[in-house]
């Protein structure tokens, strides 16, 4: 068009005018930086000068001169070093009637870097010398989530921010204020994070909570991590980092199944078992977990896989444990490897009165598997007779069989006047009959077989 302006059309099948006002835009923004050339002290008049064609530019829908317009009023307060003035320009900026995302974008866009910096994979707080850069740093970076919150176009660089004030209130030992801080985020709504990205933030978030003691929510951010991606090739730092974070809380939950599982996962990790030093103490520690973990399927099928395990030869006390723990014969405690397996940091860690729960633990997972163990081979057997077979006094030896039955573990009868345990299942008279029914068609097919092969024998000789 004659007068420079141009037409578009948006939405519902209406014009948009666009007004070029790009040659304008170039000369202003000349003038407000020959102001600020001339004395920094001028940078409110050059703020207003700029401020009056950004209301020009966004009426006239000139997008583009738009932008640059705010990207020069923040880089002129940024040379000014007025952090009061860029905050207010920038939240100003940012929520004025009808603002383009494109511009509300590109001022997020280009003041992030002059709070943060990117270190390995993600994005850490810029280094900082004073207490009172350290303030700003922190104050724009406050700003910047405020802008951010809410705007699915900026939901990558909400949690960066976030992540880097979370490392910001950490430095100055408010755990609970930097759990907090990344609670706000859920990470593992946004679409535009790269996968590594998303499980570095909620590993970054079950750290923090672990660390405020809050086990609860650490145990319901542990379930937003996907264990097959955590699985890939590639991820190993992620998989031993998540593994060694849920130890911390199973063993606050003193689950030592879990434990166990959790060591395991780490010991067959490619990069740890590169590593003999490492993947020897993961393979110890999950064996160790298992000799304290309660009998169940699940426990003696990952015996039986971990005895196949050639890396098990090289270990002498998980060895035997996990060959102990299978044998069906009755074990003696303490076992021969009872101080070693003790003296491991995984059964340490965590404090002496963690330490004497283990130690209880291990005494009375040996007693009840030497009492499964006498259920196997005994339908009754007189109590002071078991007692003399386990090395227990009878009351605890009863309470021991008592605290099985409760839990589903065996069947037993304590008959007491007579002294008599009975751990045989009685039947009914139809579970008899067939029993019975069953052994006689059992006999008599082995008697026809027999009969069958002296006729044979006898026709060929």
């Amino acid at each position: 068009m004659a007068d420079g302006s141009s037409q578009k059309e948006v939405g519902g099948g209406q014009l948009e005018e666009r007004i070029d006002l790009s040659v304008e835009t170039g000369e202003k923004i000349a003038q407000a930086q020959s102001l600020i050339d001339t004395s920094p002290s001028n940078l409110p008049e050059s703020l207003a000068l700029l401020a009056a064609l950004e209301k020009r530019c966004r009426v006239g829908n000139d997008t583009l001169s738009l932008v640059r317009v705010c990207e020069t009023s923040l880089q002129l307060c940024k040379d000014c070093s007025d952090e009061e003035s860029l905050i207010a320009t920038l939240k100003s900026l940012s929520t004025r009637r009808s603002q383009k995302t494109k511009v509300v974008s590109a001022l997020v866009h280009k003041t992030i870097p002059w709070v943060l910096q990117k270190e390995g994979g993600g994005y850490v707080p810029v280094d900082v010398d004073s207490d009172d850069q350290k303030d700003s740093r922190e104050r724009i970076v406050i700003a910047l989530r405020e802008i951010t919150d809410g705007k699915i176009f900026l939901e990558a660089e909400r949690a960066r921010l976030s992540r880097a004030l979370a490392i910001i209130k950490e430095r100055d030992g408010d755990i609970a204020g930097a759990a907090d801080v990344l609670q706000e985020v859920h990470v593992e709504t946004y679409g535009s994070l790269s996968k590594r990205e998303k499980i570095e933030f909620i590993l970054e978030q079950m750290r923090l909570t672990l660390g405020k003691k809050d086990y609860v929510r650490a145990s319901i951010v542990s379930n937003k991590i996907n264990r097959k991606a955590i699985s890939e090739e590639g991820m190993e730092e992620e998989k031993i980092k998540f593994f060694t974070l849920m130890t911390e809380s199973h063993r606050q939950d003193r689950d030592a199944f879990e434990l166990a599982k959790d060591y395991h996962n780490i010991y067959r990790t490619g990069k740890v078992k590169g590593d003999e030093n490492r993947w020897r103490e993961a393979l110890r520690s999950a064996v160790v977990f298992l000799a304290l973990s309660p009998h169940s399927m699940e426990q003696q099928d990952m015996l039986n896989r971990i005895k196949v395990d050639p890396n098990l030869e090289k270990s002498e006390a998980c060895k035997e444990t996990v060959e102990l723990m299978l044998k069906k014969e009755i074990v003696k405690y303490p076992l021969p490897q009872q101080v070693e397996l003790e003296s491991l940091a995984a059964f340490i860690e965590g404090g002496e009165d963690l330490t004497i729960h283990w130690k209880e633990t291990f005494r009375t997972r040996i007693i009840q598997h030497n009492v499964r163990i006498a259920s196997h081979y005994y339908r009754r057997i007189y109590g002071k007779r078991l007692s003399q077979l386990l090395g227990l006094d009878p009351v605890e030896l009863e309470m021991q069989i008592s605290s099985m039955v409760s839990n589903g573990e065996i069947y037993a009868k304590i008959d007491r006047p007579k002294d008599i345990i009975r751990f045989a299942r009685p039947q009914s008279s139809e579970a008899i009959l067939s029993d019975y029914a069953a052994d006689i068609s059992t006999l008599l097919h082995l008697v026809e077989t027999t009969t069958h092969l002296i006729h044979k024998e006898n026709m060929t000789q």
